[in-house]
């Protein structure tokens, strides 16, 4: 056995973790109830019971992404055509679902305008972005940018995710096609288009996702991740490539930002022997990482993040974060037996 699965084993047995046979999801009995995730100041509790609904009634497929609407409510997007909007109240509880055409849900944006919640959902099997109102009413869809020159067809055209800033502005990161990130404006109409497959600074290898970074109000930018490189990359608003944050060993998501730090899921470690060996990542405004529910502590050797990888079998290819005002983390995940999602109380 090597020190990786040695040490692997034993962060699992300390912490009275057991893997059951033939057993798709991540924990199936209640020893995960006391269990504390987590490092320095950001530590959880794990609730593996709240948002579970009746499959028959409201399946599941993959859980993509999720979102916070402007009434505290939680709003999860899944790729299952029964009901590709779910939407529960905090306490787990579910008040509505929506959405039978988005076989290739991916990306679930939250839009605020004049004091109404819209939403824009990535479709990588539709080739589209679509604007939604909370309920579901499509307002804008937006095609593949032919007038760029970049696409021959709508095919390589797959996006994975938007973002959205004060002006109305989105951009659009295609993570699962061409690798551009395209800027529009509030009414669908292009206005720039950066980035592009390659391993050159200002490219990309799966620009899965992307955020507006207004913590420095007089210097916004933008987050995108290239995850198949463990990386997550800054941009200006212009499309300049300005940094890189190496977070080796970590596939990460889209960025998600809450008070001064960032929130990533982590699809999976880079070295695993396994897949579904993903965790949590949590960034602060120095672009350290300070914590890695799930997984090794985060650690620096000169100034050089040490290689991530998890240690404790609790999550399956988790794919998105939301949190809360209380700082809980609601965790969804893409290929994990249909699981609903895991709920993190910040301790």
């Amino acid at each position: 056995m090597d020190r990786r699965s040695f040490l692997q084993k034993s962060a699992c047995v300390s912490a009275g973790i057991l893997t059951l046979p033939g057993y798709s999801g991540a924990f199936s009995f209640d020893s995960y109830k006391d269990l504390v995730i987590g490092h320095n100041s950001h530590q959880y509790k794990i609730d593996m019971k709240w948002g579970n609904l009746d499959p028959m009634k409201v399946p599941v497929q993959d859980c993509h992404e999720i979102i916070q609407d402007s009434k505290g409510r939680i709003v999860m997007l899944t790729n299952h055509i029964k009901n590709n909007i779910i939407i529960y109240d905090k306490s787990g509880k579910l008040i509505e679902t929506w959405g039978t055409v988005y076989p290739g849900a991916h990306g679930l944006t939250l839009s605020v305008e004049n004091g109404e919640d819209f939403l824009f959902i990535t479709d990588y099997e539709r080739h589209q972005v679509i604007k939604t109102t909370i309920d579901g009413k499509k307002i804008m869809t937006v095609d593949y940018p032919v007038e760029t020159g970049k696409y021959k067809t709508k095919e390589e055209f797959r996006p994975t995710e938007t973002t959205v800033l004060e002006n109305g502005d989105f951009y659009v990161a295609d993570g699962y096609g061409n690798q551009f990130i395209l800027h529009y404006n509030y009414k669908g109409e292009l206005l720039n288009i950066f980035g592009g497959k390659g391993t050159e600074d200002h490219q990309f290898l799966n620009a899965h996702g992307i955020c507006f970074d207004h913590r420095d109000k007089a210097n916004p930018t933008l987050l995108v991740t290239a995850r198949e490189q463990n990386t997550l990359k800054r941009f200006s608003l212009e499309g300049n490539y300005l940094s890189s944050i190496k977070v080796p060993g970590a596939l990460i998501c889209r960025p998600v930002i809450h008070d001064s730090d960032i929130y990533f899921a982590v699809l999976k470690s880079r070295e695993a022997t396994y897949d579904d060996s993903g965790f949590l990542l949590i960034m602060n405004e120095k672009n350290e990482v300070i914590s890695c529910p799930g997984a090794t502590p985060p650690v620096y050797k000169k100034d050089t993040l040490t290689e991530l990888y998890q240690t404790i079998k609790l999550f399956r290819h988790p794919h998105d974060v939301c949190i809360d005002e209380d700082g809980s983390i609601y965790v969804t995940q893409w290929n994990s037996g249909q699981t609903y999602p895991i709920k993190l109380t910040r301790i």
